[in-house]
């Protein structure tokens, strides 16, 4: 039978294989935070998942929708771990339902592969997918403040999210999927015949600067509200965006190269990044 810390542990389980930068991040709060946040996470992996990994997504989107409503309604499936998990967390923090709904339809979008022309349109799809997880964690990371923390939530899922699609332009096009805005690509002369062909020319460069320099002003942006977190979440979080935004200097560092080379921060550079920005 499922218990407490055997549903927990399943969810870590989860980040640390998917995710090992947000893993080392979070693993410095306190073990009920840090077990809500192994809880959260494993809802957006899993319906990440379903869209990425999925033979028949939208069927697979369709009972995951289905199966959160029930747990919505007081139902849930207590023999998964994520759910046995995730009510313990809907039961002790004030949890924000509508940032859960708005990941399922964030998800929705990569099954309608939809075209990005503005950068609007960029930023409306990252809101969905990344910001909404910002907005799920704000109640655990910062329990009396949070409402004070959501224009920062958004800000830092906008910056987190173009980071993603800058560092996947290569893995999203083998996918089909392109999230770079027309608009962009029209500003800088670089055609999807370009893309197709993986041009990493002075075009992609200039492209790829734009959107990574405005992806850093929405982690100053988002940085800047870091005091109205309790102490013990400021490190994490912090953590989490340093960790992050360095992805764009392994990006660089590699001349730019997002469509044969998986960019990376390695576990040493890791912890020389966290010590310097954490003292």
């Amino acid at each position: 039978m499922m218990n407490r810390s055997t549903a927990y542990e399943e969810c870590e389980s989860i980040i640390k294989l998917h995710s090992k930068t947000f893993h080392r991040a979070f693993s410095l709060l306190p073990k009920n935070q840090r077990n809500a946040v192994w809880a959260i996470y494993a809802f957006c992996r899993t319906v990440d998942d379903i869209v990425d990994e999925n033979e028949h997504p939208k069927e697979e989107l369709q009972l995951f929708e289905e199966e959160f409503q029930q747990f919505l309604a007081g139902s849930p499936n207590t023999k998964d771990a994520k759910w046995f998990a995730l009510q313990d967390v809907f039961a002790n923090y004030e949890m924000n339902t509508d940032a859960f709904l708005a990941m399922i339809e964030g998800q929705k979008m990569d099954i309608e592969d939809k075209c990005y022309r503005s950068l609007e349109d960029v930023l409306n799809y990252s809101y969905h997918v990344a910001s909404t997880v910002g907005l799920m964690l704000l109640p655990v990371l910062a329990p009396k403040t949070h409402d004070k923390l959501l224009d920062s939530a958004v800000q830092l899922g906008y910056a987190m999210q173009i980071t993603n699609i800058l560092r996947d332009v290569g893995e999203d096009l083998e996918r089909g999927r392109v999230y770079l805005p027309q608009e962009l690509m029209d500003k800088h002369g670089y055609t999807y015949s370009m893309l197709e062909r993986m041009e990493n020319n002075s075009q992609f460069k200039l492209l790829w600067e734009e959107m990574a320099q405005l992806a850093e002003i929405y982690y100053d942006r988002a940085m800047t509200k870091i005091h109205e977190y309790p102490v013990y979440s400021r490190p994490p979080v912090k953590g989490a965006a340093v960790l992050y935004r360095a992805i764009l200097d392994e990006v660089r560092s590699n001349d730019y190269n997002v469509f044969t080379v998986k960019n990376y921060v390695s576990g040493q550079s890791k912890e020389k990044i966290l010590s310097a920005h954490m003292e």
